[in-house]
């Protein structure tokens, strides 16, 4: 995984509004890394470019939480 040395970290448009349910995510070379905007020096997820893009067309066609 080629990680720039800052990554660019953006609030997902799908977090909560109550400041609950953060999630930000950073663009990659190859993939994304996600983690949870109230622990920024915590565990970042590195999620590979194709699983991604499986992941963001889902959410785009209404495929949340195991539903199609």
């Amino acid at each position: 995984m080629t990680t720039p040395s800052k990554p660019r970290w953006f609030k997902s448009s799908y977090s909560g509004g109550s400041g609950t349910e953060c999630v930000e995510c950073a663009r990659v070379t190859d993939g994304t890394l996600v983690r949870d905007s109230k622990d920024p020096v915590g565990a970042v997820i590195f999620i590979g470019g194709q699983a991604w893009c499986t992941f963001i067309r889902a959410l785009d066609q209404g495929g949340v939480n195991g539903h199609p």
